[in-house]
């Protein structure tokens, strides 16, 4: 019903006025007697065999949505009750910004995906625990952090540990959101001698707490294997737990959308079925270059169960979604847990 009579209605109005019509619509469906448990019935899954242990974290099924859809944390506790196993919350950035100016969200309809410069547009910290505090403990939440815009290099690392050290007692685990193409001097953030301080850093504030949390590193998949095998470097020498591969692309060969069309976008990181072998071939390039000695989460192209199951064969420990979840709905999450669930028999 989502494909054939819902989604036509939602694309025939703008990306990104349809986002927070869409918010607005599950937060009061979910207010309506039943109706979560309606949709906990439909889209929740809940076996024992769908249950994965990563750095300390027991999740109640790999398939989680992807930062940036729930950006200021307002959402996570409705979102649940279609059958995520976690939910990534964020971007944060210490203080709220507005991002860059409006158009910056486009969908690339004959292509199944999506480009945006959002620029990381939040609402801050103390907006973000605020509706963190309101965590009714359903899965596992996960916070994905950056810099203000407007931030000094020199004070690049302060923005995380402000952001770090805040969000905390609130979420399960850490990414450092290092490459975003829609920010500015992406070229620091993707230095290896920054990153190993950044993450040298925040590792330290990590010791400061009684629980430790995990700390994940975002990396872009247009990297080249010469990059890639720094990031390898890089997490087998400051011991972080884990990779999020991968966010958006800048690449815009191959695809179906006019030349035109493209030009009157502009930049933008581009997201969904565009990037799949991309973020496939990242995915399976740390996995056997590391020896899968470190946890892998997959993000980048999951339309479907077929994809998802790809990912998991390239070496991807946990899935993310976020495009897949805009053009093929809930029913996805559930789709894919059922194919996990059949391939475990």
């Amino acid at each position: 019903m989502y494909k054939s009579l819902i989604r036509p209605i939602l694309f025939q109005f703008d990306p990104e006025k349809i986002h927070y019509f869409t918010f607005s619509l599950i937060r009061g469906l979910s207010k309506i007697p039943g109706l979560k448990a309606l949709f906990r019935s439909l889209y929740l899954i809940e076996d024992k065999r769908l249950e994965r242990e990563l750095f300390g974290l027991k999740f109640k099924n790999p398939v989680g949505l992807a930062a940036g859809f729930d950006k200021n944390a307002v959402l996570y506790n409705e979102l649940a009750n279609f059958g995520f196993g976690f939910i990534e919350i964020g971007t944060v950035t210490p203080k709220g910004q507005a991002g860059n100016p409006k158009q910056r969200l486009f969908r690339l309809k004959e292509d199944q995906g999506i480009i945006n410069r959002m620029g990381f547009n939040n609402e801050g910290l103390e907006a973000a625990i605020a509706q963190l505090k309101k965590n009714k403990g359903q899965l596992i939440i996960g916070g994905n952090i950056g810099k203000n815009t407007q931030t000094k290099p020199e004070d690049y690392t302060k923005d995380y540990l402000e952001c770090f050290n805040a969000l905390h007692p609130y979420v399960d685990y850490f990414v450092l959101n290092v490459s975003c193409p829609n920010v500015d001097s992406h070229a620091k953030l993707n230095d290896k001698d920054y990153l190993l301080e950044l993450i040298g850093d925040v590792q330290q504030a990590n010791t400061a707490f009684n629980i430790k949390r995990p700390i994940l590193l975002k990396i872009a998949p247009d990297l080249n294997d010469g990059q890639l095998d720094e990031i390898v470097e890089i997490v087998k020498e400051t011991h972080l737990d884990g990779v999020i591969a991968s966010n958006t692309s800048t690449d815009r060969n191959d695809l179906k959308t006019s030349d035109e069309r493209l030009a009157q976008i502009g930049n933008g990181g581009l997201s969904g079925q565009p990037i799949k072998a991309k973020s496939t071939r990242v995915i399976k390039y740390l996995a056997d270059k590391s020896g899968k000695s470190f946890p892998i989460i997959g993000v980048g192209g999951i339309h479907s169960a077929e994809d998802a199951l790809e990912k998991i064969e390239a070496g991807a420990d946990l899935l993310q979604i976020y495009t897949g979840f805009i053009y093929e709905g809930p029913s996805l999450v559930k789709a894919i847990n059922q194919a996990i669930l059949k391939m475990a028999q």
